[in-house]
């Protein structure tokens, strides 16, 4: 599975993982499946979409 970032959070800020929570939330409203990762290396919170990878293009 391939996943795209749509917006990056910093780790560090006051308010955590909220505004990309709320990001995520209205991304959701509009239809499209945002969840929010965290990327331990980076610090950072991420808002990601899941791409599924067709099988024959996996192999490549």
């Amino acid at each position: 599975m391939k996943r795209t970032v749509l917006r990056r959070f910093p780790a560090g800020g006051p308010r955590g993982s909220w505004p990309a929570e709320e990001y995520a939330h209205a991304r959701r409203a509009e239809g499209c499946p945002a969840e929010v990762v965290m990327d331990l290396d980076a610090d950072v919170f991420l808002v990601v979409v899941a791409q599924a990878v067709p099988a024959d293009a996996a192999a490549l």
